[in-house]
């Protein structure tokens, strides 16, 4: 099953830095395993497009859609053979300890 990995942001990190995995370490192993299909760190919110369609008129704005102090700073997309799987890969990722990781299975439109 597929998911989506966000990977925020988070105000409150881990303090204990010793703690935190290594990114180097999760990528070789997590490719390795063919659980990390894609992945990549995004660029600061401010390089962000918001693109709306209203009426037939495609509108613009810069910066991200939301207003908010935790950003999403990168993404990856897993395959695992369920949740719990994605949670243990997710929980190994070094944002899970300096930010916040958001997984969603995809709907399979």
């Amino acid at each position: 099953m597929k998911y989506m990995m966000f990977v925020c942001s988070d105000p409150e990190p881990e303090t204990d830095e010793s703690r935190v995995p290594d990114i180097e370490v999760w990528v070789a192993e997590n490719d390795a395993a063919g659980r990390r299909v894609t992945g990549n760190v995004l660029a600061p919110p401010s390089a962000a497009t918001t693109v709306r369609v209203r009426g037939g008129e495609t509108m613009l704005t810069d910066g991200p859609f939301t207003e908010t102090k935790e950003v999403i700073v990168g993404f990856d997309i897993l395959e695992c053979a369920d949740l719990d799987e994605a949670i243990a890969v997710a929980a190994a990722h070094p944002m899970a300890h300096e930010g916040r990781i958001e997984l969603r299975p995809y709907a399979g439109l």
